[in-house]
């Protein structure tokens, strides 16, 4: 399977060049970047450390969907929205693990799934999507006198808040009570805010040094705390998701699927 990755000289760009260029079955075709970015011609295997590949990034991504079967994308909303557009036309498979995206953008993503096989996640690693699993059968057991917040952190280079795995967790929250996350989440905290209204979903967001993720679930009740928590130590969780998702995908119908449907959670 030809797979381009976009965002190719970034961290996680580096870290797909090299899990894809491992995984049997997948071959590096490609690479992104935006116009006048220093890598465009870059070899993608020396970026991502593993020697050359011959195989170099562009700044065109026109000439490269005619010879690829999936993209995977970590990149910027406005950069993954119109890759999902050359996605459907070109019909090919788009792991999508931008965060950040707007639900202006989300209704354009499930246009484009119309004729691509678009996979999206907040998170794509193993253990996080087994989380929200958990969280949501939680969520569904306690009653609302357990108040639920959701507390992250990330390293200081992210530029979206909250994360995509906290909005992730607090969905799989709210689909577990039978609520609307948008219409009974709380984003910030500050002031003379009165007590806590009963049945809302608070996030926290923590930024700082090299994180590369960490996320806790607590569900708080009268005189005890249950705590779900997971920690990232690398990037390559979740570079080895996003390549699992793409091998899936192949196969399937033009549509938009999400991590838990490629590990059979639901």
């Amino acid at each position: 399977m030809k797979i381009a990755i976009a965002g190719a000289s970034g961290r996680m760009g580096r870290v797909l060049t090299r899990i894809v260029h491992e995984t049997q079955g997948l071959e590096i075709a490609g690479g992104l970047e935006p116009k006048g970015s220093p890598a465009v011609g870059a070899d993608m295997g020396e970026l991502g450390g593993i020697g050359a590949l011959g195989v170099r990034i562009t700044d065109d991504p026109l000439p490269l969907f005619t010879k690829i079967e999936g993209l995977i994308d970590f990149t910027v909303p406005k950069a993954t929205l119109a890759l999902a557009e050359l996605s459907a036309q070109a019909r090919i498979v788009h792991v999508i693990g931008t965060t950040g995206i707007d639900k202006d953008g989300d209704e354009k993503i499930r246009a484009a799934a119309r004729h691509a096989r678009i996979v999206k996640s907040g998170n794509m690693s193993l253990g996080v999507n087994l989380l929200a699993a958990l969280v949501k059968k939680v969520a569904a057991s306690l009653g609302e006198d357990f108040d639920i917040e959701i507390l992250e952190m990330h390293h200081k280079h992210k530029i979206d808040a909250p994360s995509g795995t906290a909005l992730l967790l607090g969905q799989a929250a709210a689909e577990g009570r039978k609520i609307e996350l948008a219409k009974s989440s709380v984003r910030s905290r500050d002031g003379h805010t009165g007590a806590r209204p009963q049945g809302h979903i608070g996030f926290a967001t923590l930024r700082g040094g090299s994180v590369v993720g960490e996320h806790t679930v607590m569900f708080s009740g009268p005189d005890e705390r249950i705590e779900l928590t997971h920690k990232a130590a690398s990037r390559e969780i979740f570079a080895r998701g996003a390549v699992r998702a793409a091998l899936w995908a192949k196969d399937k119908k033009p549509g938009l699927y999400s991590m838990a449907d490629v590990l059979e959670l639901e």
